[in-house]
């Protein structure tokens, strides 16, 4: 049997017994469900997907669809692309959207929810549960003043990017397809009053789940203590097995684990230069997964204040290095809904302070990893805060300086460092005087550090290259595949999604993209800039 046909014999799993009243039982129009109202008491609203015009097949991830158990056959149908625009609902199940609410740069914003996002249906293969999602396949309940749409350029990237991140090692939400809808789409890209219509596009998602910190906080805010317990038994059952459900410090496990699954996933995000843009609690999985791939970006030059989001260039809540801090707060805030189920929250508290002692240790221990230093306590921490400074002054591309760094050699001469690394700077010839007597000190110092460990330059660097990628999805990068794609050409799509496979390989294949941002790059729209128009 197909193993499209058997998706159809999958019934949904997560059955909370508290959905939305006013669809309890699934009508015969289903769409009359879709109506932006205010939900409550209730998980989610059964929904059916907005019929797309002319639904058109653009990429599909070869290695999400065989973990899915799909094949070539399955990908070639007409029924895959019916399947996964939208365009027809499978037999047997019941889509639906997710009620949560979330803060949006630090303010309570009430009810959000799955705005333009609806789960198809959840299945089981090979012992692993996936959820299956489309993105921008019209409105929800929870569309509020949206079209619940998608447009191609955020379509392209989210689908590049989820691959990409987790072929880094970075825990993230994947993606199976990629679609036309056949529809324009209209949009005020840079939120100027200048408003075009847009190519209109689907991403078919996958995940664990898909519940976010938002999902707890919104029953918290209603003090709906039944849902929010009925919610939080069902997460901690279905993906925290290793909690006995039921027993006094259950809940208290479940927020060690959910804030050790961030705190790790956060580290990963500084580690390869990742900034997700637009940290609100809405948009933190509760499974520690990135998600939500809106306005984010790569660091170009390092820069601890750099934020891709346009809407935030003046706060700049969520640049690069707050992210961490940022964490912490949304953790606070989910702490604040879960307290509603313990009678203690002192636990809670302790993970909370617990936080920033443990996060400064996976950090070290991380950014000793990316230099190929041997960890020891405390190991290091001067040169780190050091390079860091170093990095931040002279405009030098995060990639690029670390790959290349794994090339020095303990015998080198500290001063002859730009023949090693001097690629990494955006601009070499102000590497002189004070600067370049900085940049000589450090890598003195360095040196020191590198001849305290046991490891050899050859094993040196085959470490340093497991850790430090060599392609990361450049902004300017994805910006070329949206410009072709546009045009109707998808094969830098092709050619980025088959690269961004092998991060941290070496292959003179893809030898073109590991370089620096274009300077055409530097301001364009796309690149430096980035909105949540989508």
């Amino acid at each position: 049997m197909a193993f499209i046909e058997k998706l159809e014999l999958h019934k949904l799993s997560m059955q909370l017994n508290v959905k939305d009243k006013f669809n309890k039982e699934l009508p015969a129009d289903a769409n009359k469900n879709n109506f932006t109202r205010e939900v409550l008491e209730s998980c989610f609203s059964y929904v059916t997907p907005r019929v797309p015009s002319s639904p058109q097949l653009l990429h599909v991830s070869s290695e999400m669809a065989s973990n899915l158990g799909l094949t070539e056959k399955d990908l070639k149908s007409q029924k895959f692309i019916d399947t996964f625009s939208g365009k027809q609902t499978l037999e047997h199940t019941q889509p639906y959207a997710m009620c949560y609410g979330g803060h949006q740069f630090g303010n309570w914003a009430g009810q959000l929810g799955d705005g333009r996002a609806i789960n198809l249906t959840e299945i089981e293969y090979n012992g692993k549960n996936w959820a299956l999602q489309l993105k921008g396949s019209g409105a929800t309940p929870y569309s509020r003043r949206g079209d619940g749409l998608a447009v191609l350029r955020s379509s392209v990237r989210e689908h590049l990017c989820s691959e990409a991140m987790y072929h880094l090692g970075v825990p993230t939400t994947r993606s199976l397809s990629l679609m036309l809808t056949g529809d324009e789409v209209l949009r005020d890209v840079m939120y100027d009053g200048n408003p075009a219509m847009e190519k209109g596009a689907v991403v078919c998602r996958a995940a664990e789940s898909f519940i976010r910190f938002g999902n707890f906080e919104i029953f918290a805010s209603r003090q709906d203590k039944k849902t929010l317990k009925l919610l939080t038994d069902f997460t901690i059952k279905n993906f925290y097995p290793e909690i006995t459900l039921g027993a006094p410090e259950s809940y208290e496990q479940f927020f060690q684990l959910v804030a050790d699954r961030t705190l790790k996933m956060i580290v990963d995000w500084q580690r390869v230069g990742f900034v997700h843009g637009v940290m609100n609690t809405d948009n933190l999985s509760i499974l520690g997964l990135t998600i939500d791939y809106g306005p984010y970006g790569w660091l170009e030059g390092f820069d601890l204040n750099w934020t891709p989001n346009t809407t935030d260039r003046n706060m700049r809540r969520y640049r690069f290095g707050q992210q961490p801090g940022i964490g912490l707060w949304n953790l606070a805030k989910l702490g604040n809904a879960i307290s509603l189920l313990t009678e203690n929250p002192e636990p809670l508290q302790k993970t909370l302070d617990n936080y920033r002692s443990e996060f400064r240790t996976a950090y070290l221990k991380m950014m000793n990893a990316k230099l190929g230093l041997e960890v020891k306590e405390k190991s290091n921490e001067k040169l780190l805060t050091e390079l860091v400074a170093l990095l931040q002054s002279s405009e030098t591309d995060m990639t690029i300086f670390f790959r290349n760094l794994a090339d020095y050699s303990i015998d080198a001469e500290a001063g002859n460092f730009m023949n090693i690394v001097g690629e990494a700077f955006y601009k070499p010839a102000e590497i002189n005087g004070p600067l370049m007597q900085k940049w000589t000190s450090w890598f003195l110092d360095y040196k020191k550090a590198l001849k305290e460990n046991t490891l050899s330059d050859t094993e040196r660097k085959k470490e340093m290259n497991r850790v430090n990628p060599k392609y990361v999805l450049r902004n300017y990068m994805a910006q070329l595949a949206i410009d072709a794609a546009d045009k109707g050409d998808y094969s830098i799509i092709s050619e980025l999604h088959e690269m961004l496979k092998t991060p941290y390989d070496e292959n003179k294949k893809y030898q073109k993209w590991f370089a620096k941002r274009p300077e055409w790059a530097r301001n364009k729209i796309g690149c430096s800039m980035l909105s949540c128009s989508s």
